[in-house]
């Protein structure tokens, strides 16, 4: 009587995992669903070469790249925009990587690109460095000066501090800014307008590092 009125154990079992399995796929259709972010880069388009003597064949002088700061707010992977008093990020808009690393990518190529007498020595290289140069990120946002709807402004501002590693003395200290209007209110046109900032300023600091050498 028993083995009658029961269901065989193989169909209770079936009918356990049926019952899970709707209750998860009941879960996963209450997630939100989102659109994918797109992503984005700067950095790629350098100054053109260095000429004249210190550029065809004067000896290379090692410059150390110390540690900066960079604008905490824009850092990370996310664009920053500023609004009057009001910031706020791009929606559904991504860097490929944080901006203080892309950023950091940048400078190399920038003074590998230069061609001038700088070289630029990285941490843990094993390469002699007469100089050591702190570049510190004071704004890198985009700026709706015009309204949330007009296009926008990017802002890239570099304090650069030059100083001897013999002892620490300070060469020479300035900062770099570069104010670049995009070309309308789309984030192409914002990265576009990233990209030129950040070569006109990088193109300044490494021109004048390299004049800053004796």
């Amino acid at each position: 009587m028993i083995r009658s009125n029961s269901l065989p154990t193989t169909l209770l079992r079936l009918a356990a995992v049926g019952a899970c399995a709707l209750m998860l796929s009941g879960c996963i259709s209450l997630l939100p669903k989102s659109k994918p972010a797109q992503l984005y880069r700067f950095g790629q388009h350098q100054a053109p070469p260095a000429t004249g003597p210190a550029a065809a064949g004067a000896a290379p002088i090692g410059v150390f790249r110390a540690s900066g700061v960079f604008q905490q707010e824009s850092a990370g992977d996310r664009i920053l925009t500023i609004t009057g008093e009001h910031a706020a990020y791009i929606a559904q808009a991504r860097w490929v990587a944080p901006a203080a690393v892309l950023f950091d990518a940048a400078v190399l190529n920038a003074f590998d690109a230069h061609g001038g007498r700088a070289r630029l020595v990285s941490r843990g290289e094993p390469a002699h460095s007469d100089y050591a140069l702190r570049l510190d990120v004071r704004d890198f946002e985009t700026r709706y000066e015009s309204g949330e709807k007009a296009a926008p402004t990017v802002v890239v501002r570099v304090r650069a501090q030059l100083t001897r590693s013999q002892n620490n003395a300070v060469v020479g200290e300035q900062i770099f800014e570069a104010r670049v209007p995009a070309d309308n209110n789309r984030v192409g046109a914002i990265v576009g307008a990233y990209d030129k900032a950040l070569t006109e300023v990088l193109g300044k600091v490494v021109a004048w590092t390299d004049g800053s050498l004796t």
